[in-house]
Formats: structure tokens, C-alpha cells, sequence
């Protein structure tokens, strides 16, 4: 396998810092909106975008982890089950604005299945898609983010890879692929 980096840690605070922005430009004090990491690869951009609000002022901010593991339509036909992460949602969701956070969107699948699993807490008003990679030419549902750190166009051979130095030695995103691409 090859590595090849798309992103260093300054490039990913530069975009986490624009998602931000462009998050506080949409919701401004985000008092009808929670922030929903994606377990388990979401909560992490969730906790650096959290952080880069309180940089901005804004402190306050509803925000939970969801579990999608038992809503996924691959559950059952796995070779070595999956296993499940706590969903932590203090927060009614009814009527307010909710957006999704995760690393990767890929298939779209996550994200379908997150949908199944949010009604599990009210009805909200509205849902977003915060991701910080779109491997937009891999979907295999008609799922679009509404906010994209990096698009990123691979082979469905590929991977893309992101590492955090709270997991790793440092924050960066890899694209992967097999030595014979």
C-alpha cells in the first residue's frame, strides 16, 4: 500500500477553521441547533470544531455523539460483528436544527443510517452534513454535505485515511491505495 498525504495538520485547522465560519454564518448563536458527532470517527472533528467555537465566543453549544451501529443495513451480514459506541443526546431534537459531523463521507450509507437513528429523539426542523473529506464519486446514495472540508476524488480500490494526533502522532489525512494503481 501507498500513502500519499492530502492534508497536514496546518491544512486540517485551516478547514476546520473554515467550517466553523461557516457554521457560525448559518446558525449564529446556535440556540435551536445540535451539533451530532457520528461514532466513532465524527466525534473527533466534532470536539475541534467545539473547540474552534469557543475560540470564536460561542460556548453553549448542544451537541451529542450517536451510535449507528444497529441501524446499519450491513449489521447482520458482517463476518465479525461490529461494535457499538454509547450515543450520548442530552437534548430534545424536536423542532430544532441538527447537523451531522463526521470525518469521511463516502457511500453515503453513515449518514442513511444516522437518519434512521435521530428520530429515535424527536423530529427536527432541519438536518445538515458537516464532513471534513467528500469522496464525492463514490456514492451509492443521493446524500450530498452541505458542508465539505476537502473534496477528494479516488478509485473505489482506495481509501482515504484520517488520523488524529489524539490516536496518532499527528492530525492528517492519507490517501491510500494499492501499489499496483
Amino acid at each position: 500500500m501507498i500513502k500519499k498525504e492530502l492534508l497536514s495538520g496546518k491544512s486540517i485547522d485551516i478547514i476546520l477553521s473554515r467550517l466553523t465560519c461557516e457554521l457560525i454564518e448559518n446558525h449564529g448563536d446556535f440556540k435551536d441547533t445540535v451539533l451530532i458527532g457520528l461514532q466513532p470517527r465524527g466525534i473527533l472533528v466534532l470536539d475541534k470544531l467545539l473547540a474552534k467555537l469557543v475560540d470564536n465566543g460561542i460556548s453553549d453549544v448542544n451537541h451529542g455523539r450517536l451510535d449507528i451501529t444497529f441501524y446499519r443495513d450491513d449489521f447482520r451480514r458482517r463476518d465479525i460483528p461490529l461494535q457499538p459506541n454509547q450515543t450520548k443526546i442530552d437534548v430534545i431534537l424536536e423542532g430544532k436544527k441538527v447537523v451531522f459531523v463526521d470525518d469521511v463521507l463516502y457511500t453515503g450509507r453513515s449518514v442513511r443510517s444516522a437518519l434512521d437513528a435521530i428520530h429515535s429523539f424527536g423530529r427536527p426542523s432541519e438536518i445538515e452534513l458537516l464532513v471534513l473529506i467528500d469522496r464525492r464519486f463514490s456514492r451509492e446514495l443521493p446524500i450530498q454535505p452541505d458542508y465539505t472540508g476537502k473534496q477528494v476524488d479516488s478509485l473505489a480500490s482506495q481509501k482515504v485515511a484520517v488520523e488524529w494526533k489524539e490516536e496518532s502522532e499527528k492530525d492528517v489525512v492519507y490517501l491510500i491505495k494499492p501499489k499496483d494503481e
